[in-house]
């Protein structure tokens, strides 16, 4: 290892045990990511779940286990769940987006000003 590669290794692993300093674009990503993150954690999980409740519908129209269950009219029983999980994902980005706007309008100022005085510099 020549001495160049060895000087930018020990400034690599000597970059992860300082401090960084915080920047005002730091703070207006991490503002940012606390506007966005709470409405994409929504529409994940709501997300999922209803892709689960429409497969499980699906599940009870095209295997036997609304037999096994007990369940007496599977097909009207399974046909009725997966409409119902269908219509949580077809949802799921209206609420999203609403979600969304709505955290938009309440850190809008606060967005806009931090990003005003880096725009000056």
């Amino acid at each position: 290892m020549n001495k160049n590669d060895q000087e930018f290794l020990v400034q690599k692993i000597r970059a992860q045990y300082t401090e960084k300093e915080s920047t005002e674009l730091d703070a207006l990503r991490a503002l940012d990511a606390k506007v966005r993150r709470p409405a994409d954690v929504f529409a994940y999980i709501f997300g999922s779940i209803g892709a689960i409740v429409m497969g499980s519908g699906m599940s009870l129209v095209m295997t036997d286990i609304a037999q096994t269950v007990g369940i007496p009219n599977p097909m009207v029983c399974g046909i009725v769940t997966g409409i119902v999980g269908l219509v949580m994902a077809v949802v799921n980005y209206p609420l999203h987006k609403r979600i969304l706007g709505s955290r938009r309008k309440k850190y809008a100022a606060e967005i806009l000003a931090l990003s005003d005085t880096i725009m000056k510099e």
